[in-house]
């Protein structure tokens, strides 16, 4: 089976940081390079992958501001359009633009719908819906004018995530600083309960970091930065618990299957994918309110950390998602 997987090419494939498409993209061809797929990568072109790697571009624009992101996007997008030709299977993570080349391509292409921008963009899937294959990245994520194959869970390499059976004493905020992501939340959660944050992310929002999170930065609260892998593994598997007090019904979120993956817990709002990421009260806690949220601190040591390592291992690992799309793959090829 040959199978094209396309990457945004606003990061690097797999990012160095921040890029959660990004490394969900890399995540799935090389989970389907070890099943034995013949995989081409269409990404940048500083991107790693152990199949073939095809780019228009050395680099993301967002590592490289001289570029034009639309631009570059539709010399990517087309590329591999252009190229369609030559492979059994095409799997778009790239959102709803590469779905108005499939009307005039014969290769299948199964996209991976990893959240809707806006209600807005929701006419261009429409109008695909019987040519389309799409997959959710959680059943909270689902439009209902949409037509789906299947859910995934998004899947991580869980080699890379080290397990710390005995943290320290400090709570943490990882994800990029924007209101939806509850920065500001998560500072009066930790504040509240009288409990240290690290907070770990890049500035999303430059106006929302100057009012909301700047200005009560101190010993207690404290910006590390935006992280790596080896940064993330520590930062995460440390903390007592992370702080997820999202603003809005979050597709999946990657920083939840990362922290369990390093046995820390997560204290999270209840909306949209959490109850399916999160066993309350046995890997975290769903909660609805800053209150709620401060009151279950002082039940964290309830929380085993080797079955929220063990349990995220079994929903959210590479090789789930890879056989998962593998399995779609071929019934679509029939």
């Amino acid at each position: 089976m040959k199978a094209a997987i396309l990457a945004p090419v606003a990061w690097r494939t797999p990012p160095r940081h921040y890029g959660p498409w990004e490394q969900v993209a890399s995540n799935i061809a090389e989970g389907l390079i070890k099943l034995g797929v013949d995989v081409t990568l269409f990404a940048t072109g500083d991107s790693i992958t152990a199949g073939k790697l095809d780019a228009i571009c050395e680099q993301g624009y967002e590592e490289d501001r001289t570029q034009d992101a639309k631009v570059l996007e539709c010399l990517h997008i087309s590329n591999l359009m252009e190229k369609a030709g030559e492979f059994d299977i095409i799997h778009n993570n790239f959102d709803f633009l590469p779905l108005t080349y499939t009307g005039l391509i014969n290769t299948p292409v199964i996209t991976t719908i990893h959240g809707f921008s806006s209600q807005r963009i929701i006419p261009v899937y429409k109008k695909y819906n019987k040519r389309g294959h799409y997959v959710s990245i959680s059943d909270a994520d689902r439009s209902p004018e949409l037509e789906y194959m299947a859910t995934v869970y998004n899947g991580l390499d869980t080699a890379d995530f080290k397990f710390t059976e005995k943290p320290k004493d400090y709570l943490l905020y990882f994800g990029r600083i924007h209101h939806d992501k509850g920065a500001a939340e998560a500072i009066e959660i930790a504040k509240k309960a009288n409990k240290r944050l690290l907070i770990a992310g890049i500035k999303q929002d430059e106006n929302y970091w100057r009012e909301k999170v700047e200005p009560h930065l101190n010993e207690q609260i404290v910006y590390v930065g935006s992280a790596g892998p080896e940064k993330r593994n520590e930062l995460l598997g440390n903390a007592l618990a992370l702080l997820h007090p999202i603003n809005f019904a979050e597709p999946f979120g990657m920083s939840v299957a990362e922290s369990m993956l390093c046995g820390t817990p997560v204290i999270a709002f209840n909306k949209g994918s959490m109850p399916e990421l999160i066993q309350h009260e046995k890997t975290g806690f769903l909660v609805n309110t800053i209150d709620e949220a401060v009151d279950t601190i002082k039940s964290i040591p309830s929380i085993n950390r080797q079955y929220c390592h063990d349990w995220a291992a079994s929903k959210f690992s590479k090789e789930k998602m890879a056989e998962d799309y593998f399995k779609l793959y071929q019934q679509i090829l029939g």
